[in-house]
């Protein structure tokens, strides 16, 4: 019999298993669904869609740059459990996914080694691991004339852990790829420990300094200033949210005094180079997740239901 594409996504609307997972079951039963379904069963691929609805907020954040080292990528696939962070299939995925990334970051219908796209393959280790997993995000970055740099911390394994950060150095003319690499992981830990939202004042959006600045006058005349004493107040105030957010006018973690423009700055004098950071981005493993308190007895009835 004929497997059709019809076919396969029957199987896979009824039972929630991967595709290749369901291609192969209705191969192995002639087609027939029933018999496809209770193979799925029996090989324990149907509970990825049963294990969806549960919180999924650990995992992994990974990094990868090319070895040219003019593109890098960083990923975050996320399980219930730091136990299964720490298993090599699941570490083995999230790896192979953070190549894919390197050449694409809309990765969740990319096809991996296995046959499977990233999502089946998914589908697929929930079924053998037992636990819901999420692929939830990947960002790409790319230089014309210079590199990409990283980080990763609180590492689990190589270039995994539960903070990945990159940095993009653009160049004009000549630069060292030694130094600027000594450099560029120098930034990328103070990114990890510093957390700047935007890369200078001129990249925070108009309407956020506006509210920084009204709420700065409002705090003002509720101590009783006059109009100009509260505006200077609120200048103050929306140059120190510059130096809390913008990773150029932050205080370098490393020395506790340079602005961080001022150390990229002193680098490129000693070193004869003009280098900048183009762009950077930090992921921060489960950030943002809302994670679900559990009772241990009611969980563990509800898998004996």
């Amino acid at each position: 019999m004929e497997i059709t594409a019809q076919l396969v996504k029957q199987l896979r609307d009824k039972t929630g298993a991967g595709m290749m997972d369901c291609k192969k079951a209705l191969i192995e039963n002639n087609g027939n669904l029933e018999s496809s379904e209770e193979y799925l069963r029996k090989k324990g691929l149907m509970d990825a869609a049963k294990k969806s609805s549960r919180t999924a907020a650990d995992g992994l954040v990974s990094v990868i740059i090319s070895d040219d080292k003019k593109s890098g990528a960083v990923v975050e696939v996320n399980s219930e459990t730091d136990f299964i962070a720490r298993n090599d299939k699941f570490q083995n995925l999230v790896r192979e996914i953070a190549k894919v990334a390197l050449k694409n970051e809309n990765v969740i219908n990319e096809k991996l080694s296995s046959g499977n796209t990233v999502k089946e393959q998914i589908d697929h280790l929930i079924s053998l691991i037992g636990e819901n997993m999420t692929f939830r995000r990947a960002k790409k970055l790319e230089v014309k004339n210079g590199l990409i740099a990283s980080y990763i911390h609180n590492a689990t394994a190589s270039e995994m852990g539960k903070i990945g950060v990159l940095v993009a150095f653009e160049a004009e003319g000549e630069f060292c790829p030694e130094k600027l690499g000594e450099l560029g992981k120098k930034l990328a830990m103070h990114i990890a420990a510093a957390n700047p939202t935007y890369l200078c004042p001129k990249c925070v959006p108009q309407d956020i300094i506006a509210k920084e600045k009204e709420i700065a006058i409002a705090k003002a005349k509720e101590l009783g200033k006059p109009d100009n004493i509260a505006e200077k107040m609120a200048e103050g105030q929306v140059k120190k949210y510059f130096e809390e957010t913008a990773l150029l006018e932050q205080v370098f973690v490393m020395d506790g005094k340079s602005k961080v423009k001022d150390v990229i700055d002193s680098f490129n004098s000693k070193n004869g180079f003009n280098v900048k950071i183009s762009e950077f981005v930090k992921f921060i493993l489960g950030e943002g997740i809302e994670k679900t308190e559990t009772n241990f007895a009611e969980e563990v009835a509800s898998f004996i239901k």
